[in-house]
C-alpha cells in the first residue's frame, strides 16, 4: 500500500479554488482521517490563536487561543477543517463556557477519541479573564482526566 495515499475523501484541504468562510455555527465543515497509529497512544495538541465569538448578551467580539489536545482512536480531526469550523463562531453568540464545551462535543462526536480536552483562554473583558476547560474521557482515561482536571484549576 502507498504510504503517500489517504482515501479519507477530504473535501477542504488542498482545495485549489478559493476558500469560502462560513457565517455561522457550521459543525458539518469538520473533517476526519484515518489514525495510521491506532495501537499507540500519543498526544496531538491542536492551538488555535484566532478564536473569535460573540457575547450572546452585548453582541460584543469576544477573543480566545483555543487549545486542544487529545489521544486519538481510529480517527483524527484534519486541521484546515478545524480551523474553518472555528471561524464559524467569529459570528456566534455563546457564552466562553458554552463555546468550550461546543467544540469539545462537536470533536467528540467526529472522532470518538480515548481523550481530548478543550481549554479557552479568552481575553479579558471587563477587568475578567475566563479559562473554561472541558474533558472526555472513555473508560480507561478516567483518572487523566481527574489529573488534567486538577492541573486546570490549580493553574494559574
Amino acid at each position: 500500500m502507498d504510504q503517500n495515499r489517504h482515501d479519507d475523501n477530504l473535501s477542504l484541504l488542498g482545495q485549489s479554488k478559493a476558500t469560502q468562510y462560513p457565517t455561522d455555527y457550521a459543525p458539518q465543515l469538520l473533517e476526519s482521517f484515518v489514525n495510521r497509529h491506532p495501537d499507540r497512544e500519543y498526544l496531538v495538541t491542536l492551538r488555535c490563536p484566532e478564536f473569535t465569538s460573540l457575547c450572546p448578551i452585548t453582541g460584543q467580539p469576544d477573543f480566545a487561543q483555543i487549545i486542544i489536545n487529545y489521544i486519538p482512536r481510529q480517527r483524527m480531526v484534519e486541521s484546515k477543517s478545524l480551523k474553518l469550523y472555528l471561524f464559524s463562531f467569529r459570528n456566534h453568540g455563546d457564552f466562553h463556557e458554552d463555546c468550550v464545551n461546543i467544540i469539545l462535543n462537536d470533536l467528540v462526536r467526529l472522532m470518538d477519541p480515548r481523550y481530548i480536552e478543550v481549554k479557552g483562554i479568552f481575553t479579558p473583558r471587563g477587568g475578567i479573564a475566563i479559562h473554561p476547560f472541558a474533558s472526555y474521557a472513555d473508560d480507561e482515561h478516567q483518572e487523566l482526566a481527574r489529573q488534567r482536571m486538577l492541573a486546570a484549576m490549580a493553574d494559574k
